[in-house]
């Protein structure tokens, strides 16, 4: 058949399934698409979504010219572009030009932008300009290593419904209220903070991810929050700081947040929550808690226990339960003495729901052990229980065994795995 009288199956598609394909393209080759033929050489101008990375231009030794080339690119595919761009996204290992970024975004605050991602991981960090604070459609914002300072006239992202801040350098003040004047913000993750006190309102948020040094945290308005993951650095003056606070920390932190489902507390969370005033009676229950994990929990600490503890125990739904030691202490296996659990948990507790238990990192202490004895005597629903020791303690590990044999379990289909890292 004469090649002038084939059809042309390719730009005869409909714009609706072209779109797709040209979602489905990194940015390069979907901008590459223009050869094809006059009918597709400004298809892809129409993208919403745009995803630059180093991927965008050649490969080169020279560091210098994949700056400019990437600088290039990005300015010429904005200054083609059609229509509204709802996401934006940059991710480069390279150095980047400060004042083209900033026109970048001048840019798109013009053009109805939704989503802006910008994660810039060389040299200073970059200021990022107060236009950014006219996209007033922002529905998801993440930034990292970026410093950022919101002007005095700035009222709220009022659309914003996820905020991911990465070694971002803002005042504690700036981002209380940045967190507070996004009334519909449901994803709220910051990480690489230094030595942060911080108080969040949040009346929309669901999901929360803390790490970084914190001196404070208060949840104090929260109550849709359904799972959060918080892993803590303890600043150098962390204990002297909250020898002078009498509150409890545990009711500050998690009593705002009564419809938890999922809690995952790293390093230093129970340390953290143990401090202030003895927890007594908690004034909540967690009934839609069905998993928590906690690492790092020193079962030398009594008061850590008692946190652990008090959270279980109001949480009448548990179904899954991860617990880590701290896997260095020293001493010996003692007989247990169970009177601590007796006056601390009530006789006729059950674990009516709890069907999978791992306990991580033991060291073979009478608490570790007295805690799994009192898991397995309460929990018929139990299914599966793994105890590891820690990778170093060798020794006590036929102990442990032997003590573990010696419980008794209320699930008769219960499987006490005793495993080694």
């Amino acid at each position: 058949m004469n090649e002038d009288l084939a059809p042309d199956l390719i730009s005869d598609l409909p714009m609706s399934v072209i779109e797709i394909i040209l979602a489905f393209l990194p940015l390069r080759d979907a901008v590459r698409t223009s050869i094809l033929s006059s009918k597709w050489r400004y298809r892809w101008a129409a993208l919403p979504q745009l995803v630059f990375d180093d991927q965008c231009v050649n490969f080169s030794n020279d560091r210098n010219l994949i700056q400019k080339n990437l600088i290039r690119f990005i300015s010429r595919v904005l200054l083609l572009h059609k229509g509204p761009i709802h996401k934006f996204k940059l991710s480069t290992s390279y150095l980047l030009s400060w004042p083209d970024i900033d026109q970048w975004i001048l840019f798109l605050s013009r053009s109805d932008i939704r989503e802006l991602l910008l994660e810039l991981g060389e040299g200073e960090w970059f200021r990022v300009p107060s236009c950014l604070f006219s996209c007033h459609k922002l529905t998801r914002l993440e930034l990292f290593r970026c410093e950022l300072d919101p002007p005095p006239t700035f009222k709220g992202f009022l659309c914003l419904r996820s905020l991911n801040l990465q070694q971002v350098v803002i005042s504690p003040e700036a981002i209380e209220n940045l967190i507070s004047s996004c009334p519909l913000l449901e994803i709220l993750s910051m990480s690489y903070f230094d030595h942060l006190a911080l108080n969040i309102r949040a009346p929309n948020l669901r999901y929360l991810c803390l790490e970084g040094e914190f001196t404070d945290i208060c949840l104090e308005n929260t109550p849709l929050l359904t799972a959060m993951s918080v892993a803590m650095y303890m600043a150098d003056d962390f204990a002297e700081y909250h020898d002078q606070i009498s509150s409890c920390n545990f009711i500050k932190f998690l009593g705002g947040a009564p419809r938890l489902e999922r809690l995952i507390g790293h390093i230093y969370f129970t340390k953290f929550l143990s401090i202030g005033n003895d927890l007594g009676k908690l004034p909540i229950t967690y009934s839609l808690l069905k998993i928590v994990e906690l690492y790092q929990v020193s079962f030398e600490d009594m008061k850590e226990i008692l946190v652990v503890l008090r959270l279980i125990l109001n949480a009448p739904n548990l179904e899954e339960l991860h617990i880590s030691g701290t896997s260095n202490a020293t001493a010996a296996i003692e007989t247990p003495d169970f009177d601590y659990w007796r006056e601390e948990c009530p006789s006729d507790y059950t674990f009516n729901h709890l069907e999978y238990v791992k306990m991580t990192d033991l060291s073979g202490l009478l608490h570790e052990m007295a805690f799994i004895k009192f898991l397995l005597e309460n929990s018929p629903a139990l299914v599966t229980m793994i105890v590891m020791p820690g990778v170093y303690v060798m020794d006590r590990r036929m102990d442990m065994l032997i003590e573990l044999l010696k419980f008794r379990r209320a699930s008769a289909q219960a499987e006490v795995l005793f495993r080694q890292e």
